[in-house]
């Protein structure tokens, strides 16, 4: 029997394109990890992507995982299954137009594929106290990343 496991993830930009960030929640039983990292150029479809990605990731065995997001971009692409129509037509969508962050698709797809994930759509910035944090940690995780940077002219 797999392990359940609980994930929340948010992503956020400061400018789309711009500095991005993402985070998670993983939760099993009584223990929660807490992870974030953050992206130079980057778009906040792509941190929502990678929020989830990472927290697959950090799963040691395959597990039955809960995915609660705000990103409607994320958790309808599989609870419509807009990814797999996009993957058997080449990743293209029903307008025929490329889809966008096919990268981060097929790594999302393949880890879904490790793990029996079931996706769920939250409201963002809203009471849900776990995707409050995220969204907490993912901008934090900007923040860190914009202190690292060098300052330029038009900052100073």
């Amino acid at each position: 029997m797999l392990k359940s496991v609980t994930l929340y993830t948010d992503g956020a930009c400061s400018g789309n394109p711009g500095l991005g960030g993402y985070a998670g929640i993983l939760i099993y039983g009584d223990v929660k990890k807490e992870y974030s990292g953050a992206e130079e150029q980057t778009t906040n479809n792509r941190m929502e992507i990678m929020a989830v990605i990472e927290g697959l990731q950090r799963l040691k065995y395959a597990c039955k995982v809960d995915v609660y997001s705000d990103s409607a971009y994320t958790v309808n692409a599989f609870v419509d299954g807009w990814i797999y129509a996009w993957r058997k037509n080449g990743w293209k969508k029903a307008d025929g137009k490329a889809v966008l962050n096919v990268d981060l698709w097929e790594r999302l797809l393949t880890l879904t594929q490790k793990n029996d994930v079931t996706f769920h759509k939250v409201a963002g910035h809203a009471d849900n106290e776990l995707n409050n944090r995220c969204d907490f940690l993912a901008r934090n995780a900007i923040e860190e990343l914009r202190k690292s940077l060098p300052i330029t002219e038009s900052e100073s």
